[in-house]
């Protein structure tokens, strides 16, 4: 089913949700966002590592009043990623009392579970979605089964009692989630929100709920879907538990935007969740964002760490130096290097890659022949061989991507 397209704008800056777009990486500061400062440095830092999208937290007064100076800070350090704002409990208040941050942020997230309760539900959510239609914000309906609306699990619950054959509790929890998210994705269209501004998601945190959920939602709807797994974790189980969710649900072609929800680790960076949904994304296919590095996982063979080290090196160098290139080489994204740890599949992996280096292992001569497009130009020996072949590399790039290359 083809999605609405929701187009998300800061000036300039244009990035579709849906509509047949490329899949689009987001991210969220987990800084105080009244500390100025420090948010709009994170925020920084995840859209030059590549989010196209950033997400605050906007729960108090300090807050709301602080997004309009992060915006114009963020404008002079010519950082145009659309900002959202994530609201919960008191965003009706937010939005109403502080406009400038209506107005300086680029979408907004809602919770239906966190709107309010009882009588008063309704009419605040209302009130966020007439701001969001007077300044013709996009709003990202996020229901989170954390945090779901109980007054609604109840009737579905009651609705389930008098089945013939009730559901189980879990096939209770889908459902609840799924008519949060699309009967609130409704009321927003009938207070005037056109439904090419609505994107949906229903956030778990186990993989096989989340596919479930998702597969249900998507036959459900045509609205645009924001995919997670909510509370992913920490370290390689964060990665795994994200990368085998949304790498099932891509596949079958749900999901328009994606975050991955990582527990940073202790002093580690936030960028880290960014560098994850791009790899899922480009080592499936579906998008890229780098060259790719490919190198062996060492064997008997490869008794030294030097192809390691290259490799580690080499990815960093490209990693670091994106930023720049993605202005100045139009295409580096596609470009792929091979760094190989002994004789047995190096020269031929060496060959399927742009630029690849075939370290020698143990017993093997010490000399590591280097290919550039399938055939091999040249060989490296002695202690520089990460510098040389770094600079090797350096010179592909300016001379294959460079603006005469692409005049050409």
């Amino acid at each position: 089913m083809m999605r609405r397209g929701v187009p998300v704008e800061y000036g300039a800056r244009r990035v579709i949700i849906g509509g047949g777009a490329p899949v689009v990486v987001q991210s969220m500061t987990n800084t105080d966002t009244a500390n100025v400062t420090a948010t709009v440095t994170q925020v920084a830092e995840l859209a030059r590592a590549g989010s196209e999208l950033v997400r605050i937290t906007v729960n108090t007064l300090e807050a709301a009043e602080a997004v309009p100076t992060i915006r114009e800070q963020l404008d002079r350090l010519s950082i145009d990623v659309p900002l959202v704002g994530d609201f919960h409990y008191n965003g009706h208040t937010l939005l109403k009392n502080f406009p400038d941050c209506a107005r300086a942020l680029s979408k907004y997230r809602i919770n239906p579970g966190n709107v309010g309760q009882g009588a008063k539900r309704d009419a605040q959510f209302a009130q966020m979605i007439e701001v969001a239609c007077e300044y013709g914000k996009p709003v990202r309906i996020g229901v989170n089964w954390g945090s779901l609306d109980q007054a609604l699990l109840a009737r579905v619950m009651d609705e389930n009692a008098a089945r013939t054959e009730p559901w189980n509790a879990q096939a209770v929890m889908y459902e609840a989630l799924i008519t949060s998210a699309i009967e609130s994705a409704q009321m927003a269209e009938s207070l005037g929100l056109p439904g090419e501004k609505i994107v949906l998601s229903c956030k778990v945190s186990g993989v096989q709920d989340l596919i479930a959920v998702y597969r249900a939602l998507g036959r459900r709807c045509d609205y645009a879907l924001h995919l997670g797994l909510t509370e992913a974790g920490m370290g390689s189980k964060g990665i795994v538990a994200s990368t085998a969710a949304m790498g099932v649900l891509l596949q079958e072609g749900i999901g328009d935007t994606i975050r991955v929800s990582l527990t940073p680790e202790p002093g580690g960076a936030r960028t880290q969740e960014v560098i994850v949904a791009q790899e899922i994304l480009q080592t499936m296919g579906l998008r890229q964002f780098m060259p790719m590095v490919a190198s062996c996982p060492g064997c008997g063979r490869t008794t030294s760490t030097v192809f390691q080290e290259l490799a580690a090196s080499i990815q960093d160098f490209l990693r670091t130096q994106m930023p720049e290139w993605r202005e100045r080489y139009p295409g580096i994204e596609n470009m792929s290097v091979a760094v190989m740890g002994c004789i047995v599949n190096g020269p031929g992996e060496s060959k399927h890659a742009n630029i690849g280096i075939s370290l020698p292992g143990m017993g093997e001569s010490p000399a590591a022949p280097v290919f550039i497009d399938g055939e091999k130009k040249m060989t490296l020996r002695g202690a520089r061989i990460a510098e040389e072949f770094q600079q090797i590399v350096l010179e592909y790039v300016q001379k294959n991507y460079g603006k005469q290359a692409t005049a050409v």
